[in-house]
């Protein structure tokens, strides 16, 4: 029986082919700032003791890259969600920390208790898309995304707050601000590139996965922020279950799952894993897996990639996982990204 496609033709496709002008709009009011420069300086001169990374969601996924950054470059960070933060590891909550956090709305249940918890002990930076937000009026420093209003799921808001932390990232590293918004700035037509061909995408993906029951998505690194954000967001937007882990974990028992009615999305991602990742993409075949591998160049012009610097790849990266959330819910007929029991604002431990 044909797929009808016009289930997917939504406001979540809506949003999804917003992305681009999201970044671009992000990418352009990204400034240089007195507020910035002094957390950078206080932080290259060991000032603060830890970094702490925090969020919820697609925003503790984000995170990710920048831990990287961080931590490559000798700073003590530390990745924690919010909600285990402000519970479980409050004193990390002291005058000698940095908290890096990030929150679309900036008023979410966890934001909240953890600004009540701080009262300005900690220097807090805060990555949102809201400047009336809670979280936007009791920082140190702020660096605002530019997504607008977004109808459920976590896409342009995601996105451009990846291109903010590297935009913050490069800031923390005192990184001349010229390069940095090259790189950004290249960001946005490749996306749009990608989003050219959504429906070639969406039809390629359609008959690989009609008879696919188990769903995973591996990578290293920075990539774990698509693998962390694309299995939420598989769930949320086609409540098709899906499991995100990092590529050595999937080995470690999951790799038993493996079969006809299994899919895997392998990230390519930095090369210094690359050709692992791309062994793990053929023991999966080996063994009559499913398995795409999303990297510029792949086989599957829907898992390919358009060619950017390094520092951005983590945007592009969920793209494919958003084509495919289309895809699980064309198959079974429901539209994606209408929620049903959450809501777009967590305001509930």
């Amino acid at each position: 029986m044909p797929i009808d496609l016009s289930v997917v033709e939504g406001n979540y496709l809506r949003d999804l082919l917003s992305q681009p002008a999201a970044l671009r709009d992000t990418a352009e009011q990204l400034k240089e700032s007195k507020e910035l420069a002094r957390i950078a300086a206080r932080l290259h001169k060991g000032k603060f003791k830890s970094v702490v990374l925090t969020g919820m969601g697609s925003s503790f996924h984000a995170l990710n890259p920048l831990l990287l950054q961080l931590t490559d470059s000798g700073f003590p960070a530390v990745l924690v969600e919010t909600s285990e933060l402000i519970y479980y590891r409050p004193r990390l909550l002291n005058a000698s920390s940095l908290i890096i956090v990030v929150s679309q709305s900036g008023q979410s249940a966890e934001v909240i208790r953890l600004l009540e918890l701080n009262r300005g002990r900690a220097s807090i930076v805060a990555v949102t898309n809201t400047p009336s937000s809670p979280l936007a009026r009791r920082s140190d420093a702020t660096v605002f995304t530019c997504a607008g209003e977004e109808f459920s799921v976590s896409c342009k808001t995601y996105v451009t707050a990846l291109l903010a932390l590297k935009f913050l990232g490069d800031q923390l590293h005192n990184a001349a601000f010229a390069h940095t918004h090259k790189e950004l700035k290249a960001v946005t037509p490749a996306v749009a590139h990608y989003f050219a061909e959504w429906k070639q995408h969406l039809e390629c993906m359609i008959p690989r996965f009609s008879g696919v029951r188990r769903l995973f998505l591996v990578g290293r690194g920075p990539s774990l922020a698509a693998v962390g954000t694309g299995s939420l967001i598989i769930k949320e937007s086609t409540q098709f279950p899906a499991e995100g882990l990092s590529s050595a974990g999937f080995r470690h028992g999951p790799f038993e799952m493996v079969g006809p009615q299994t899919s895997v999305l392998v990230f390519a991602g930095a090369p210094k894993t690359y050709d692992l990742n791309r062994r793990l993409l053929h023991d999966i075949q080996k063994q009559k897996g499913h398995a795409e591998f999303v990297a510029n160049g792949s086989s599957a012009p829907a898992f390919s990639l358009p060619d950017v610097p390094p520092g951005v790849l983590p945007i592009l990266e969920i793209l494919p996982v958003e084509i495919l959330t289309l895809a699980l819910a064309a198959i079974v007929g429901r539209e994606p990204g209408k929620f049903h029991f959450a809501t777009k604002i967590t305001t509930t431990e």
